[in-house]
């Protein structure tokens, strides 16, 4: 494949498909479509951009082990068939550390970056840490979403890490959406 010719190949394949639907057979009429069809006035210009790497940071099992995190993190915040405890971004490595020294911190990258776990971690770690000190339930967090599908997705994403986790009842956070 060659990859600086894809969006071109891309545009052919599709004007191709748009054009199979129908035979025209007027000249004139004909002439028209195909100049429209070389001014290329059916589809924008491509734009193709690629996903950065976000610099590493350390994995949840880590800052368990230097006590930033609870080890119920590692149990929760866990992927994959045998649940291997994720390795986080450095942005959200330094969110984590700013969370537990109880400072403010603002959070802008892009799309599909891990930005919700930049304050997932750290409430999860606050509801577990209150749960083992005895502390009662209580509403700890807050999240508004401006979108239903967001907030749709982020519940799933919850009740996969938490669901999944085989963390023991008396530890496991809660939550609920409300709209």
């Amino acid at each position: 494949m060659d990859i600086f010719n894809l969006d071109q190949a891309l545009i052919e394949r599709y004007e191709s498909f748009a054009r199979s639907f129908s035979e025209i057979r007027a000249p004139e009429i004909r002439a028209q479509i195909d100049a429209a069809y070389n001014e290329q006035r059916f589809w924008p210009e491509p734009l193709i951009t690629i996903n950065p790497r976000f610099e590493v940071g350390h994995s949840v099992d880590q800052l368990v082990a230097q006590e930033v995190l609870d080890p119920a993190l590692s149990k929760i915040f866990a992927a994959g068939p045998d649940r291997t405890p994720i390795k986080l971004h450095r942005h959200q490595d330094r969110a984590v550390a700013k969370a537990r020294n109880g400072e403010s911190f603002i959070v802008t990258t892009g799309t599909g970056s891990g930005k919700s776990l930049c304050f997932f971690l750290p409430i999860i770690d606050a509801v577990v840490r209150a749960r083992r000190a005895g502390e009662p339930q209580r509403t700890r967090a807050i999240i508004i979403y401006p979108m239903n599908a967001l907030a749709n997705s982020q519940l799933e994403e919850l009740e996969k890490f938490i669901g999944g986790s085989g963390l023991e009842e008396e530890l496991r956070p809660t939550f609920s959406r409300y709209t």
